[in-house]
C-alpha cells in the first residue's frame, strides 16, 4: 500500500513537471506575416461582461500578447482600475519564454496598489492596482488575466477592433451576456452582427476575429471612432447608488441627472443678498452674468471630487459658497443656483471636453461626457461658461468645449445643443513687424502679434498670460520661430472678450539674420511664421482628410535697409487657392524699404480620400514659397 501510494506522489509529481514544462505560446507558432512591420501580436484576447442585474454586473478579461521589441513595452504593463462600486476579484499574470516557457507568475508582492491622484483631485476613493511584467530581452509573451465585479450599470465596455496599428491579432473574442430584460443596446460599425445563443436563462452575443492586421493610422484623419471598426455599448435600465435610471433616451438620460441635482441648488441667505446687491445696477441679463462669472472666478478654485456617486453629483450648492471649491459638477451647479437667485435662467450641461475628444454621437444616449459647463439662453444667443477656471475669458467656450454637441438638462429633461464654433475670420493671427538691418548681416527688431480666437490658445497662451515674467519669456522663447535671437524686452496684453485676444509686442536682437557674401546679402523675408507641415508621402490615401481649426493668418514685415542697399530681384507675387484655403505672398519697395506681406487662410473641412494629392501639393508650395530668398545687392 505504502509503495502504491510512493509511486502516486512520484507519479503527479512528473505529470505536473511535464504540465508545468509544456510550452505555450511560442513565438514560432505565429505566422511571419502577422509579425511583419508589427511590434507586438495579440494571440489571444477575450473581454466578457455579463449583466446580473439593474445594479451589478461582472467584467472579465484576458490578454496573451507577444512583445516583439521595446516599442511595444507598455503592453507588459496592466493597469486596474477600482473603488467601492467597482471591485477586484482577482488580477494574474504570467510571463513566457520565446520558447513559450514559463519564466515568471505575478505574485501579490508585485501587484502595486495606489491612489489615483493627478494633482487636482481633492478627494476620491478610486484606486488601482498596477503590474509591470516588463523582460529585459526580446521576443516575450505576457499574459494577463482579471475579474471586476461592478456594483452600478452606468456603463457597458465599448469595444475597438485595435488600437493601435502595429500590434496585430491572431485571435480576440468580446461577449456580452445578459437577462432578456436587460438586453443592452449596442451600435455596430465596421463589424457584422453577433452569433446569438442562451446559456442558464441569459442571452448570449458573441464577436469573433481572427488574424487582423490593422490599417495604418494616417494623419488628419476623421476620429478613430469613424476608422477603427468598433462596437458602441450601453444599457437601458441602470441604478447606481439607489438611483435608478434610464438611458435609452436622451430625456431619460437627462433625468437621471435632474434626480441627482435635486434640492442641491439651495444659497444662504447672505449669500442671496450679497448677489442681488452685486448685480442690482446691471441693466441687461449679459450684464448680470458677466458679473457673477467674475465673482465665481474671484471666488472659487477648481478641485476634483470623486467620492462614490459624487463622481455624477455635485456637491451642494451651499457647500461650495462655504468652502469655496469643487468640481467642474459643483462649480456649475454653483453658478446655476446664483444666476436663479437674481432671475436668470441658466442650464446644467453635460459635454464631452478636450482639444482632442472624439465627437458624441447624438443618435446613441449614453454618458459619454466627460465634463460639465453652463448654458445661459440669452435671446437669439447662447452664453457659455467654463467655470472650473479662474482665468477663462467670459464667454468663451474654446477649444477645450467649443464646436461639439452636448446635453442641456432642462426643466423636465434634456436637449442636444451645439456649441459655439470659430471660423477662420475669428481665429486670426496678426502680425507686423519693422526690421532694421545691417551691412553685417545682423538685424533688430520690432514685432506686434495679435492672437484672436482659438490663436489665443497657440502652444497655451492663453495660460501664459496669467503668469510672471520668467515663464512669459520662456515661452517667447521657446516660440519665437526664427533660429537665432535674444529678448531686448517684451510685454503681453490680455483682451478677455467673448472672442478674446492676446497683444505680444517683442524687440528682438537676431544675429546674424542675413547672410553675408560679397557684396551680396540674402535673407528670406518671412521672418517667424515659415510653414514647417508637409503631408506624409502616401501611395494610397484611404481614410478622408479632416481640417479641424480654420485660421488666418496676416503678416507685413518692413524691411529697413542700409543705405547703398537694393534688391538684385524681386520674387512675382504668389497667389494660391483651392477648396483647402489661400496663399498670397507680396513684395513691395517702399522709401528704401522693403514691405513683405503674406496671408495665409485655412478652411475647415472634411475632404475625401482622393483630394490628398492636391491637398498635399497645396501645403508643399505654401512651404517652397515661405522659404522664399531675396538677394541684396551693396552699390559700393
Amino acid at each position: 500500500m505504502r509503495k502504491c501510494i510512493l509511486l502516486l506522489i512520484v507519479l503527479l509529481v512528473v505529470l505536473h513537471t511535464n504540465a508545468k514544462e509544456d510550452p505555450r505560446y511560442p513565438v514560432s507558432e505565429i505566422p511571419e506575416d502577422m509579425k511583419t512591420g508589427m511590434y507586438a501580436v495579440i494571440r489571444e484576447q477575450e473581454i466578457m461582461f455579463e449583466i446580473n442585474s439593474e445594479k451589478n454586473a461582472t467584467t472579465y478579461g484576458r490578454l496573451v500578447i507577444t512583445i516583439l521589441n521595446a516599442n511595444a513595452l507598455s503592453y507588459a504593463k496592466k493597469i486596474l482600475f477600482y473603488d467601492k462600486f467597482n471591485i477586484i476579484k482577482y488580477f494574474k499574470g504570467t510571463v513566457y519564454d520565446a520558447d513559450g516557457k514559463v519564466i515568471n507568475k505575478l505574485k501579490a508582492s508585485e501587484v502595486y496598489d495606489q491612489s489615483v491622484f493627478d494633482g487636482f483631485t481633492l478627494y476620491s476613493d478610486n484606486r488601482l492596482k498596477k503590474a509591470d511584467l516588463s523582460q529585459g530581452s526580446y521576443p516575450y509573451t505576457i499574459e494577463f488575466e482579471y475579474q471586476t465585479e461592478h456594483k452600478a450599470l452606468l456603463y457597458v465596455p465599448d469595444f475597438d477592433l485595435y488600437e493601435d496599428d502595429e500590434i496585430s491579432i491572431q485571435k480576440s473574442k468580446y461577449t456580452l451576456v445578459y437577462p432578456p430584460a436587460l438586453k443592452p443596446r449596442y451600435v455596430l460599425f465596421k463589424i457584422p452582427e453577433p452569433k446569438v445563443s442562451n446559456n442558464n436563462n441569459k442571452e448570449v452575443l458573441e464577436w469573433d476575429f481572427k488574424n487582423i492586421k490593422p490599417d495604418k493610422f494616417e494623419k488628419l484623419s476623421p476620429d478613430f471612432d469613424r476608422i477603427i471598426p468598433n462596437i458602441s455599448v450601453a444599457p437601458n435600465a441602470f441604478e447606481f447608488d439607489k438611483y435608478a435610471g434610464r438611458m435609452d433616451t436622451w430625456d431619460n438620460v437627462a433625468k437621471w441627472i435632474i434626480l441627482l441635482n435635486k434640492d442641491r441648488n439651495i444659497l444662504p441667505e447672505q449669500t442671496k443678498k450679497h448677489i442681488q446687491n452685486l448685480t442690482k445696477n446691471a441693466k441687461t441679463t449679459e450684464e448680470k452674468v458677466k458679473i457673477l462669472y467674475e465673482y465665481l472666478q474671484s471666488k472659487t478654485r477648481y478641485v476634483g471630487i470623486q467620492l462614490g456617486i459624487g463622481g455624477y453629483q455635485p456637491f451642494e450648492a451651499s457647500v461650495v459658497d462655504q468652502t469655496g471649491y469643487g468640481d467642474c459638477k459643483a462649480l456649475s451647479n454653483y453658478m446655476v443656483s446664483m444666476l436663479r437667485e437674481v432671475g436668470v435662467k441658466a442650464n446644467y450641461t453635460l459635454i464631452r471636453a478636450g482639444a482632442n475628444e472624439p465627437g458624441m454621437n447624438i443618435a446613441f444616449p449614453s454618458l459619454q461626457f466627460n465634463h460639465v459647463v453652463v448654458a445661459v439662453p440669452n435671446q437669439a444667443d447662447t452664453i457659455w461658461l467654463e467655470c472650473t477656471s479662474q482665468t477663462n475669458p467670459f464667454g468663451y467656450a474654446g477649444d477645450f468645449t467649443g464646436d461639439r454637441y452636448a446635453l442641456m438638462i432642462t426643466d423636465d429633461g434634456g436637449r442636444i445643443v451645439k456649441t459655439p464654433s470659430y471660423d477662420a475670420n475669428d481665429n486670426t493671427q496678426t502680425r507686423t513687424a519693422d526690421v532694421y538691418v545691417s551691412l553685417s548681416g545682423d538685424a533688430k527688431a520690432k514685432v506686434k502679434t495679435t492672437y484672436r480666437g482659438l490663436q489665443y490658445e497657440n502652444n497655451d497662451l492663453n495660460s501664459i498670460l496669467n503668469d510672471q515674467y520668467d515663464d512669459q519669456k520662456k515661452w517667447l522663447q521657446k516660440n519665437v520661430k526664427i533660429p537665432a535671437f535674444d529678448i531686448d524686452k517684451f510685454s503681453m496684453i490680455n483682451n478677455k472678450d467673448i472672442i478674446p485676444s492676446a497683444i505680444v509686442n517683442t524687440d528682438l536682437i537676431l544675429k546674424r539674420f542675413a547672410t553675408i557674401s560679397g557684396k551680396r546679402i540674402f535673407l528670406t523675408p518671412n521672418l517667424m511664421n515659415k510653414s514647417s507641415f508637409i503631408p506624409e508621402k502616401l501611395e494610397v490615401r484611404k481614410t478622408n482628410v479632416v481640417m479641424r481649426k480654420p485660421f488666418t493668418h496676416l503678416d507685413t514685415i518692413r524691411y529697413h535697409l542700409p543705405e547703398g542697399i537694393y534688391p538684385e530681384f524681386l520674387p512675382e507675387a504668389t497667389t494660391m487657392k483651392s477648396q483647402f484655403g489661400e496663399y498670397e505672398t507680396i513684395y513691395q519697395l517702399d522709401q528704401g524699404s522693403l514691405v513683405y506681406i503674406r496671408k495665409l487662410k485655412i478652411n475647415k473641412g472634411e475632404y475625401p480620400a482622393d483630394a490628398y494629392k492636391d491637398f498635399s501639393e497645396f501645403f508643399k508650395n505654401i512651404n517652397k514659397a515661405d522659404n522664399t530668398k531675396i538677394v541684396f545687392l551693396s552699390k559700393t
